[in-house]
Parts: structure tokens; sequence; C-alpha cells
């Protein structure tokens, strides 16, 4: 994309990444948003087959809304968990979560089901962004939530998922930063090797 400068940093980044996502999800067609994100694309879909439990996000505001995907979910025999942010040091964990579930309000505007069960360990990650590369770098918030749930468990397949318009050329990368195994926008499923 052309409106990056030559070496912008994550916080100029989140700007332009946030401002194509609300331009962009503001002339989508209401058909079109309502259909987004309700399939998994097969190749994906394949990746998932040992996976038991996937962690979806609910989305807020204009971000992609993975928790679409819950229903095809649960027909694969996947359970379904969300995050639950801890605290404001960027702790969270993933309860179990079925969509009849009640949510409960938590830090940041976020929404999570009642932790009665306890915390899971999830085998694959859905995480939202703010903006992604196709070297499968991931923009997140700043807050470093993601980051450290990505390093908690090292082996879930880790998927960012996010409009096309929140593509960037490069991202820059920090030693912390895990790339994502694949994105999956409304038009494309970007894969790294398996």
């Amino acid at each position: 994309m052309s409106d990056e400068t030559s070496s912008p940093d994550k916080s100029s980044l989140r700007a332009i990444a946030r401002q194509r996502r609300r331009n962009f999800v503001a002339t989508l067609d209401p058909l079109a948003h309502r259909l987004a994100f309700k399939v998994l694309p097969s190749p994906l879909a394949r990746r998932m087959d040992g996976a038991r439990t996937v962690a979806l996000y609910m989305g807020l505001d204009d971000e992609a809304p993975a928790q679409r995907l819950a229903a095809q979910l649960m027909t694969m025999g996947k359970t379904v968990a969300l995050p639950r942010v801890l605290d404001r040091l960027g702790s969270m964990d993933f309860v179990l979560w079925r969509p009849e579930d009640q949510l409960f309000p938590g830090l940041f505007g976020t929404s999570h089901p009642e932790p009665g069960g306890g915390s899971v360990a999830p085998d694959v990650i859905i995480a939202p962004l703010v903006g992604f590369d196709r070297a499968l770098n991931r923009l997140g918030q700043g807050g470093g939530y993601y980051d450290r749930a990505f390093a908690r468990f090292p082996d879930a397949l880790r998927v960012g998922l996010a409009w096309s318009a929140q593509e960037i050329d490069a991202l820059p990368a920090d030693p912390w930063d895990l790339p994502l195994d694949a994105v999956m926008t409304e038009v494309e499923l970007i894969e790294g090797p398996e």
C-alpha cells in the first residue's frame, strides 16, 4: 500500500490501519458484512483437523467478527473459547463459550463468559489485529495480550482475522513478536508453511 512512509513506527501504522478498516467497513455492503467470516476456507479447516479447542474473540466496533465462525467450528466438533482479560498488564486466559452463553463485561470493552469451568488451553488461537503483512506479521492494539498468549501456547495454530483493507506492505517486528501461521480476510487465506 502506498501511504506509509519509509519507516513508520507501530503507533503510526496502527493509526493508518485503523482508518483503512473504518473506511472499508463503512462502505461495505451490509449483506456482504453479514456473510463475511461464517465459513473457514478448506485449507485452514484441514490445518485444524487435530484441534479440539479453538479460541475466538468477540469483534469490537469494526473488527472482523470472529464469533461468526463459532457455528461452523462447533459443527466440526470443536470446543470454542473466548479470551478473558485478567489485568491491565497484558494477562489473559481463555474460557469455554457457547453462543447461547451470557457474556459479562471485561476490561477495554471486551466481553467474556463466566469462568465457571476455569480456563482452557487452545489448540488454535484466532486473533484480532489492526494490521498484517504478507510475511504474516501481526500488528495488534499494542497491549501485548496476544503476544503473551502466543508465547504461553507455543504449539497453538496462530490465525489472524482481518478485513483485506488492513494489509500493510511491511510491518516492523520486535524480537518478541511471533508471526502468524495464517491470516484470513473476507477475500483470501494467506498461509505460511505447515
